[in-house]
């Protein structure tokens, strides 16, 4: 592939005037899997044949007319955790290492469905939350901006592989950040939806009342495409809801203007502080959001420490209940960093679950109520640049509170976008929060920021194999 990466609907336009090959795309990306991947990591089982299949089959299609869409050719890839009919689905960990589910995940299925073209499956951390580990049958995903720093999870490959061109768009999910943490940490778009807008039919669980599914890409406009295809209501997942799912593209907007911002300030200069670069960064988003027309005022929830605890105590209870049998049956198989982290349920109680489920809807309540003057909230994505594997541990997510736990307690859409560069060269980002199932509103916002900001002309550069 060139140099010059397209985005989806850069691609997606191309395929459609002719002027690109979905098999000249496929053929590229597998080009850059083969020549950079060696040292990434981000995939865990390429595709090869079987992309090339579809590309083929995609090129056919819209030459006679049966164009199924925008996303019609695109490559993407799947976090391993989603279930892929007959293709070695491992969740990253030795437990599930031979499964080849007998079916798709519903998201899966729903995005074949809209023509795009499956590159492979992508790293994660073991079960969506052991990670970064490399006591694992397949390392960790690396950072493309800097092989010594890491991705953020525990959608890590999905990460790693946008960032270095390697696919165009991906699948994360999101339990306590792991849609928005790679995806501010390796400089791409993601957007964790509000809880119940698409199916997590299909997709291994870690928290069944706090896992999100949605799409990770380069800009937040790719994102608005995939989570199209991937948003709607589907009776496998009990936790799925039947709203109306709008045109999320022609939503898309340049200005601001009307649009009301509320800043949790707290969150991030008092709860737990951020890199002096990152306030500097978020500042200079601030003003360009003011520029585009947004008013802006703030706005004080909880403490974060309240939503991390919550979070935290189901969480880890849900996860145990997930794997109690194979617990017992197979506790060593787990990579350290995940089992070290479950068992600590094995010290909460019933109690403690059912407070913190109340805690959760008194929380959900109070921001609420303190959000209902503004239409979008706006917080740091994490507190800095990704740390090196060498200063990541076990504990490390429990040392400070999360940025950006509060949304799966409360279940609201977020979208991450960059906000420019630490003078290390790796990627900095907020979070744009909106009210549930107004996930158009956050795109829409962090689409009209992303447009008029440089940040997308800059890619990492890749060592090649």
């Amino acid at each position: 592939m060139s140099s010059e990466i397209p985005s989806i609907a850069e691609a997606s336009r191309l395929i459609q005037s002719k002027a690109l090959s979905p098999v000249t795309l496929a053929e590229q990306c597998l080009e850059r899997i083969r020549t950079y991947d060696g040292k990434l990591n981000a995939f865990l089982l390429v595709c090869e044949k079987e992309a090339l299949a579809q590309a083929r089959q995609a090129e056919k299609d819209i030459a006679a007319g049966r164009s199924k869409g925008p996303l019609h050719g695109i490559p993407i890839a799947h976090k391993d955790i989603y279930s892929t009919k007959g293709i070695r689905t491992t969740a990253h960990s030795k437990i599930l290492a031979d499964h080849v589910p007998k079916e798709d995940a519903t998201t899966v299925r729903k995005l074949a469905e809209a023509g795009t073209v499956m590159l492979g499956k992508l790293a994660t951390h073991e079960f969506a939350m052991g990670g970064p580990s490399f006591d694992l049958p397949w390392p960790p995903a690396r950072n493309p901006w800097n092989y010594d720093h890491v991705t953020g999870g525990s959608s890590s490959g999905t990460g790693a592989a946008i960032a270095a061109g390697m696919t165009l768009g991906g699948t994360g999910s999101d339990t306590g950040g792991s849609i928005r943490n790679p995806s501010a940490w390796c400089g791409v778009s993601g957007i964790k939806p509000t809880y119940g807008l698409c199916s997590r039919a299909g997709v291994f669980p870690l928290s069944y009342s706090l896992d999100h599914t949605g799409p990770m890409a380069w800009t937040v406009e790719d994102c608005a495409l995939l989570l199209q295809a991937m948003a709607g209501h589907d009776p496998r997942d009990p936790a799925s809801a039947s709203v109306p799912i709008p045109d999320y593209h022609s939503l898309l907007r340049t200005d601001l203007k009307g649009v009301r911002v509320g800043l949790i300030r707290h969150f991030h200069e008092q709860d737990t502080k951020i890199d002096p670069e990152m306030q500097k960064s978020l500042d200079a988003a601030l003003g360009v959001l003011r520029d585009l027309g947004a008013t802006i005022t703030d706005v004080r929830l909880p403490p974060l420490s309240q939503f991390a605890a919550c979070c935290y105590i189901i969480l880890l209870t849900e996860a145990f209940v997930v794997h109690s049998t194979e617990f017992k049956a197979r506790f060593n198989d787990y990579c350290e960093n995940f089992r070290d982290r479950a068992a600590l349920a094995a010290l909460l109680s019933g109690p403690d679950y059912l407070q913190a489920q109340r805690l959760r809807r008194q929380l959900t309540d109070e921001v609420r109520a303190a959000t209902t003057g503004v239409d979008v909230l706006v917080t740091a994505a994490l507190p800095g640049p990704a740390p090196t594997f060498a200063a990541s541990n076990k504990w490390a997510m429990f040392k400070q509170p999360p940025l950006p736990m509060p949304c799966n307690v409360t279940g609201q859409p977020v979208t991450t976008v960059c906000t420019g560069f630490h003078s290390s060269g790796l990627p900095l980002a907020m979070q744009v929060i909106g009210h549930p199932f107004q996930d158009a509103t956050t795109l829409a916002v962090a689409h009209a920021y992303q447009k008029a900001t440089p940040w997308r002309a800059k890619r990492p550069v890749l060592k090649a194999t």
